[in-house]
């Protein structure tokens, strides 16, 4: 039995609205997805995931490698790609009756240097809620099977896609290298006579994709009267060729001041390029997750 195109598609619509939202809605809406997952058409990939884990043993053995720093702790997950797939279901469900233990456990596994409460509860969505709907809408699909991931070589390079926002750009830059990655920025390139497009596959040869989604841009629905800021056409062009190219769990995207967000946006994480520069540790964790090696101390400074 495979779930209807439907019910992915409300997961999807509630991924959304968690993701912006805020601390008065968002209870609303993990409680909205925690129903959906456990919708009768799930029921038997659900269980044939969560047989075998146990979701209390997870937490506490995760909450002893607390060191003496805030945040220092880590999700010790198993190896089993089914097993976490299985955990993370269990932690989102757990997260749906008790709301406030979401924002808890954001704080406690995914620190950003922020007090506010919401600063953990997007930390939860951007590191758990969104992978796990990608790889669980995938073993959905699949009936069941998980496919193996071809582990290629990790390249050091990160391509940083702009609009003209040039002050983001060199922020992401000077960040990037700071913690020894080699930042591509496209107009640093040579041209060799190569169209945009081309130059662009020309210089993708990158581990990770940072998008900088920036209000240059305005535009709206025929159907609307106001004009709303958006990233340029480029960007999103670009950002999809990435998602594309390296997979959505290697595409971070930070957004900076009030820019829409394309509406088939859920499953790829997007960040708040905030003032304070809490975007920088939210991004760190971005590349660790995605297998890069991230020195912590360095991104601190």
């Amino acid at each position: 039995m495979i779930a209807s195109q439907g019910l992915f598609r409300q997961i999807n619509n509630t991924l959304l609205d968690l993701q912006q939202s805020d601390l008065q809605s968002y209870p609303a809406q993990v409680k909205r997805l925690g129903r959906l997952l456990q919708n009768e058409e799930l029921q038997p990939f659900n269980s044939a995931l969560t047989e075998k884990v146990n979701l209390d043993e997870f937490i506490a053995s995760s909450e002893r490698t607390q060191g003496g720093m805030v945040g220092s702790a880590e999700l010790v997950w198993p190896e089993d790609d089914k097993q976490i797939l299985g955990l993370r279901l269990l932690l989102i469900v757990k997260f749906s009756e008790n709301p406030e233990y979401m924002a808890e456990f954001g704080y406690t596994f995914f620190w950003t240097g922020s007090k506010k409460i919401m600063s953990g509860v997007h930390a939860v969505i951007s590191q758990i809620i969104i992978p796990f709907f990608r790889d669980f809408k995938d073993y959905v699909e699949g009936d069941g099977r998980l496919n193996p991931t071809l582990i290629l070589p990790m390249s050091n390079k990160v391509f940083i896609v702009h609009g003209h926002d040039g002050e983001a750009r060199e922020a992401v830059a000077r960040f990037l290298s700071n913690l020894g990655f080699e930042p591509v920025i496209l107009n640093e390139q040579a041209n060799q006579g190569r169209t945009i497009i081309e130059k662009v596959e020309a210089n993708a040869d990158v581990g990770f994709a940072v998008v900088l989604l920036t209000p240059d841009d305005f535009g709206r629905a025929k159907s609307a009267d106001d004009l709303e800021p958006r990233a340029r056409q480029n960007v999103l062009l670009e950002l999809g060729y990435f998602m594309a190219k390296l997979g959505r769990d290697k595409v971070c995207a930070l957004r900076r001041g009030e820019v829409s967000i394309p509406s088939d946006f859920a499953g790829v994480v997007w960040e708040e390029m905030d003032v304070a520069g809490g975007w920088r540790q939210k991004l760190g964790r971005e590349l660790q997750a995605a297998g890069h090696p991230v020195d912590w101390n360095k991104l601190m400074r």
